[in-house]
């Protein structure tokens, strides 16, 4: 029974902030028509009024995101053409993070290395982990593989790591920049500042919660390595 209870607790700390986050930007995806203007519309209107004209907005399939060294906002199908809470707030966050850009604040730029050091890290403990088998046939030294796994185990988690200790900047995007520029913009009423503020939070919290959900992976090669 204790084990179950762990179980169920570990599962809640992974999946729940990423299930909450999904749920957060469904329950507020209805199209609005009282709403001026899309997701896309809102981020280049955006973008206009803070001067920012080196910075586009356009489509992807690969989820919101602001591209620094594209200059580019890019949003899903759904809040770039979508007219609903959930896509003007999620194209302000976005917007936040081109005007921190804007401005070159450090945070940003050490948050942009932080990330491209994890991607690389990921990479590079995933080869790890699929050399285990190898380097400890050909050295026939188990510790030899031991010590790939907990090297390889760290690198997958840098991610994790990473998105934790850079939240702050996404916190800065979604409530010191986005937040702002849609409530005294008046680009939503006054009975949706709490919605938009979950939204705000649930966009700030993505990268978190899907980083977090990933940790499944690391116990799947510690279960495929104990075998």
């Amino acid at each position: 029974m204790p084990y179950i209870i762990l179980l169920i607790l570990l599962l809640a700390v992974v999946f729940g902030p990423q299930w909450w986050a999904q749920w957060t930007f469904r329950r507020y995806a209805a199209e609005r028509e009282d709403l001026p203007g899309s997701g896309a519309e809102l981020a280049s209107h955006l973008l206009d009024k803070m001067n920012i004209s080196d910075v586009g907005v356009e489509q992807t399939d690969r989820g919101d995101h602001y591209d620094p060294e594209a200059k580019m906002v890019r949003l899903s199908a759904e809040n770039h053409n979508g007219r609903s809470l959930t896509a003007v707030a999620v194209a302000a966050h976005e917007v936040g993070h081109a005007i921190q850009h804007h401005r070159k604040e450090r945070m940003l730029e050490r948050r942009t290395r932080l990330v491209r050091s994890a991607q690389w890290a990921q990479k590079i403990g995933a080869a790890m982990m699929f050399a285990i088998p190898v380097i400890t046939a050909i050295t026939k030294m188990p510790q030899s593989g031991l010590l790939l796994f907990l090297v390889g185990l760290g690198s997958m988690a840098m991610a994790t790591v990473v998105h934790l200790i850079t939240l702050p900047v996404e916190m800065d995007a979604s409530f010191n920049k986005a937040l702002p520029l849609i409530s005294h913009g008046r680009y939503i009423n006054h009975r949706d500042q709490r919605a938009v503020k979950r939204i705000l939070r649930a966009a700030a919290l993505t990268y978190v919660a899907a980083s977090l959900a990933s940790l499944l992976n690391l116990a799947r090669w510690f279960r495929f390595f104990r075998c």
